[in-house]
């Protein structure tokens, strides 16, 4: 519906105003009426649409009625379809008429000038600002859907700057304005009409900080550019060049969706007309246009692998050219973090989650830091924050406990459940839940996690687990068939259901642990007859059965979906499981090429039982099988080969904006 706006006019002196292409000005004909009149004629130039509404019925002029009633309800209504040539160049005459006269008793006269008022911005997500026809004041989701996009312009395109782009504001370089949208505001019609209007462009004051507006006039050069929208910032009057009708503004996020901020933010254009001195000037038309700021996306272990990260510390050398083995294999550059930035912290998982933004104009990583903050906290802000490489974090005020490090926090591969889809997976974080107290992930984590809308997390219960995380009992692998990937889990039952077998065939000594220096060598035999060990694994088996079966409902899996991995843990309730041997589902996934922990298990026939079974499991979806020696490493430290790893992943193919959440 068109914007509507009433004017009131004179009898004693001509009126002038401005009509915006595309609007509609009611004529107030009873306001300005002579006491004595009782009926009206209008009349106007050929450049307009004039219509009388009477008894709700609308009618075009000219018609076959001369004279209207100046009845309760009766409205003229004027709309233009071309742009003034000049100033006051089209004319309305309202003739005001008496009981019995055939000469006028009054007349008004309008004087309009037709000019064009609009913000635009790439409102069909093309990648390119155009006109559309589209409501640009609301954002939809789906394929179908419309509505502007911003990416928070979190990178940091100097080098030589010390913070993100997001948290100064001035322009240091192209490429910084190549991470903003544009928005466009056109005004065309008689360049002498906004001398006497001012054109005032502003956010809402609740969205003010969310978002920076840069112009830089008809100039290119850089030191041209201004911030002079944003923050404290809430209005810009905008001074139409007398040669260019299109000003270009750029658009950046400073935020990400978070509690308190859905993420829409929008931005207005005013034309305010300028009465008599000493009067304040008066709204005639206000255009707007709605952007979303883009969330921030995850990656799953099934996307194609583009870089891979390990820290070298002092004993990992032979864990390190392993890992750069894999990733040669895979095609795959390898990041090595030294020691001097690590300090002595191999936990890379933990530090930090690889995602991106995107926008239809720009896609780029964003690393997110975890609140644990140890050895590797400036690692992220250092070595990974660059050009076209993001940073988001956030705090765990209350103190951040191990639930909050990142190898506790997964995300699925793209599923459907119950008809629902989910085209860039599902967020998998572990809690103490169904347990009352206990650890859960920072508010602050979670909060951030939920907002992004694009990949609602699934909350697994891990806190049965010393460590806490959900990478402990759980991994993805891409496969051919089915939904194009399988779930693995850590198995008790599956690993005690192996370890009979072999007794069985008659291996019952064959021992665990061969090779490793000054480490216990229980045999199968001595395994099977421990009560104590067996106990603790069949209630970790039950903490493993309830997460499968929420995995089941929340990822829409059946159990030919899931692939049991043989593992036996230890410890006790109070303090919590960990692996009984280096755990194999904590993997590094490369595509097709997969690094499990060597789980040192009884060899039989001279081959270890447990990579046997891992093999037989694994190979048949075309996957490759190399596992890498963590034990003293990592795993007597309480972690493997994935909590020491990290990848950057390819992007999803799928738009987010195409998704209904």
């Amino acid at each position: 519906m068109a914007q509507q706006r009433r004017v009131q006019l004179s009898t004693q002196r001509p009126t002038s105003t401005v009509c915006v292409l595309g609007t509609e000005l009611s004529l107030d004909v009873r306001g300005s009426a002579p006491k004595d009149a009782v009926a009206f004629h209008v009349q106007g130039t050929p450049g307009m649409k004039l219509y009388v509404v009477h008894e709700t019925q609308s009618v075009k002029l000219p018609s076959s009625v001369c004279r209207w009633p100046l009845a309760t309800g009766t409205e003229v209504l004027l709309a233009m379809d071309a742009l003034s040539k000049d100033v006051g160049d089209e004319k309305v005459r309202i003739s005001y008429f008496g009981e019995a006269s055939g000469v006028p008793v009054a007349r008004a006269m309008l004087y309009l000038t037709c000019v064009e008022v609009s913000l635009d911005a790439d409102t069909s997500r093309g990648g390119a600002v155009s006109r559309t026809l589209l409501d640009k004041a609301t954002w939809t989701w789906g394929p179908d859907g419309h509505g502007a996009i911003l990416l928070v312009n979190c990178d940091r395109d100097d080098p030589k700057a010390e913070l993100p782009d997001n948290r100064d504001t001035t322009i240091r370089s192209y490429a910084d304005l190549k991470d903003m949208s544009q928005m466009v505001l056109r005004t065309r019609g008689p360049r002498t009409i906004f001398t006497g209007h001012r054109l005032v462009l502003h956010v809402d004051f609740g969205n003010a900080d969310k978002v920076g507006v840069f112009y830089g006039g008809n100039s290119v050069a850089l030191e041209e550019y201004k911030h002079v929208l944003g923050g404290s910032k809430l209005a810009y009057a905008v001074k139409p060049s007398r040669h260019q009708e299109e000003s270009i503004f750029y658009v950046e996020g400073l935020a990400f969706p978070d509690v308190g901020f859905s993420g829409l933010v929008a931005f207005h254009v005013t034309l305010l007309e300028s009465p008599e001195k000493g009067l304040l000037e008066t709204p005639i038309f206000t255009d707007t246009v709605v952007f979303r700021v883009a969330p921030w996306i995850m990656t799953p272990n099934t996307a194609a692998p583009l870089e891979v990260f390990v820290c070298s510390v002092e004993d990992n050398e032979d864990f390190v050219a392993a890992v750069g083995t894999m990733a040669e294999k895979a095609k795959c550059p390898l990041t090595v973090c030294p020691l001097l930035e690590n300090r002595q912290d191999r936990w890379i998982q933990d530090e930090v989650e690889f995602g991106y933004v995107q926008a239809p104009h720009k896609t780029f990583p964003v690393v997110f830091d975890s609140p644990r903050d140890r050895g590797l906290k400036d690692f992220p802000v250092k070595s990974i924050l660059g050009p076209d490489f993001g940073y988001v974090a956030r705090q765990a005020p209350e103190g951040a406990s191990s639930l909050d490090s990142f190898g506790n926090l997964e995300v699925s591969p793209p599923v459907t459940v119950q008809g629902k889809e989910y085209p860039l997976g599902r967020i998998l974080i572990g809690s103490s839940f169904p347990r009352f107290g206990g650890r859960r992930m920072a508010k602050a984590v979670k909060d951030f996690l939920i907002a992004q809308q694009v990949q609602a997390p699934v909350e697994l219960f891990s806190d049965w687990l010393n460590v806490g995380h959900v990478d402990e009992f759980l991994s993805f692998v891409p496969a051919p068939d089915r939904k194009g990937f399988r779930l693995l889990l850590a198995s008790p039952s599956a690993c005690y259901q192996l370890l009979k077998e072999k007794q069985e065939e008659g291996f019952g000594e064959a021992a665990m642990f061969e090779g490793l220096e000054k480490v216990p060598k229980p045999t199968i035999n001595e395994i099977l007859a421990n009560e104590s060990l067996r106990k603790f694994n069949n209630y970790v088996q039950s903490c493993i059965s309830w997460n499968r079966d929420i995995l089941k409902r929340a990822l829409g899996l059946a159990e030919s979906d899931i692939l049991d991995i043989p593992q036996l843990f230890r410890g006790d309730v109070a303090m919590g499981a960990e692996a009984f041997f280096p755990d194999m589902v904590n993997m590094l996934v490369l595509g097709k090429h997969l690094g499990i922990p060597k789980p040192f298990g009884p060899l039989v026939g001279g081959q270890c039982c447990l990579e046997e079974r891992v093999r037989e499991l694994l190979e048949p979806l075309g996957l490759t099988c190399t596992f890498i020696d963590d034990y003293f490493s990592y795993h007597v430290l309480s972690g493997d080969v994935h909590c020491g790893t990290n990848v950057r992943r390819k992007p999803f193919a799928f738009k987010w904006w195409h998704m209904v959440p």
